[in-house]
């Protein structure tokens, strides 16, 4: 894994260590009425360029926050409906300025907080100290990298840290106290928790272990933890939001497009009232 020096990062993005404003406000936000925040996510780029577009402002609409998946070929954690539609984008002329260009126009168009969701490769190919710039310029309030591991991570939070992004950990739900407490440690912008023990939109239901591993971790920080992994319908959103403080749902977005492929934006936006209706009122 070739990663980069931990060297200070120029331009004119968010100093170094400032706060994410706009993910905590809308977190607030979803506190103040007594639920969950809802973090719809897409893959850039699907189905393709243009229509992502409208997509993305569609799904904002009922979030509040919008995470911006990078396509990558080898997305071996994620399932069917996430690969696909990362190989529609690649093959539609995804490039990494596109994910910057989205998250320029929902900062201008939308209240929605943006993250960006990515494997560490396409950041590297694109370079992790420019990705980081470029994403903070356009307002991007957090970044997960999703397959970079703990010991192996420090000169990308460095390079983070300096450009005003927060960075996101992706627990595993088998994680032992002692490496949790590092991986936490280390988070500036929230925490994804497994909701299941699977693939990403898979059918399994909400695991055993979520309540257990989101108290572990409310020991460790006050950092809002998010539900992920797995969250395909309504009443998984619900039961999820018992114990977390935001839930993430992507596959169940992406697969709708799919099944609909004459009308992905009303696919899109029904997909989005779904999943932002099962968060009213709080889960009990």
């Amino acid at each position: 894994m070739n990663l980069p020096a931990a060297a200070p990062v120029g331009g004119h993005g968010p100093a170094a260590g400032s706060s994410s404003s706009r993910l905590q406000r809308a977190l607030a936000g979803a506190r103040r009425l007594d639920r969950c925040a809802l973090i719809l996510s897409t893959v850039v780029g699907f189905p393709d360029r243009l229509t992502c577009r409208s997509v993305l402002h569609l799904i904002a609409q009922s979030a509040d926050i919008v995470q911006l998946r990078v396509p990558f070929l080898d997305m071996v954690r994620d399932g069917p409906a996430v690969r696909q539609a990362a190989r529609t984008a690649l093959q539609a002329g995804f490039r990494m300025p596109d994910v910057f260009a989205a998250a320029r126009e929902l900062g201008r168009g939308t209240r929605a907080a943006v993250l960006i969701s990515s494997h560490w490769q396409p950041v590297h190919a694109y370079g992790a100290a420019r990705f980081a710039q470029h994403a903070a310029n356009v307002g991007v309030d957090a970044v997960l990298i999703r397959d970079l591991p703990l010991d192996h991570a420090g000169p990308w939070r460095a390079i983070a840290r300096a450009t005003g992004l927060g960075t996101i950990p992706l627990l595993a739900p088998t994680t032992s106290p002692d490496r949790l407490a590092r991986i936490v440690g280390h988070a500036t912008g929230l925490v994804y928790a497994p909701a299941t023990t699977g693939l990403t939109g898979n059918a399994e239901p909400v695991g055993p272990h979520l309540p257990d591993l989101t108290s572990q971790v409310r020991a460790l920080t006050s950092l809002a933890v998010a539900a992920a992994t797995g969250l395909s319908t309504p009443e998984q959103v619900r039961t999820a939001a018992a114990w977390v403080d935001a839930v993430v749902v992507g596959s169940a977005i992406m697969r709708r497009i799919q099944a609909e492929p004459q009308t992905p934006l009303a696919a899109a936006a029904a997909a989005a009232r779904d999943f932002a209706s099962a968060l009213y009122p709080k889960a009990p």
